[in-house]
């Protein structure tokens, strides 16, 4: 499973989200610096983090803070299987 996290330096919850998404098994995870690029710092300025999964331009709903890695894994595999249902 491919995931992109928009993220920017500083910020706690980006860096604890990718912490656990990053023992998530078979994540591919990219991490995108919104402060590199105008058009994400637009876009995301007031909401990192923001997860996208597999190519798509929909952002994931957020996950809370106090999620554990197997729930993000459970939220991960049921959101996936929602996209798999609509393509």
């Amino acid at each position: 499973m491919q995931l992109v996290l928009y993220s920017k330096p500083g910020c706690h919850l980006c860096e604890g989200l990718e912490e656990k998404l990053r023992q998530v098994q078979g994540v591919e995870l990219e991490i995108r610096d919104i402060t590199t690029r105008d058009d994400w710092f637009q876009s995301y300025e007031y909401e990192v983090p923001v997860v996208l999964m597999e190519s798509s331009s929909v952002p994931l709903p957020r996950f809370s803070p106090r999620s554990s890695v197997p729930q993000i894994t459970q939220l991960l595999i049921k959101y996936r299987s929602e996209r798999a249902e609509k393509s």
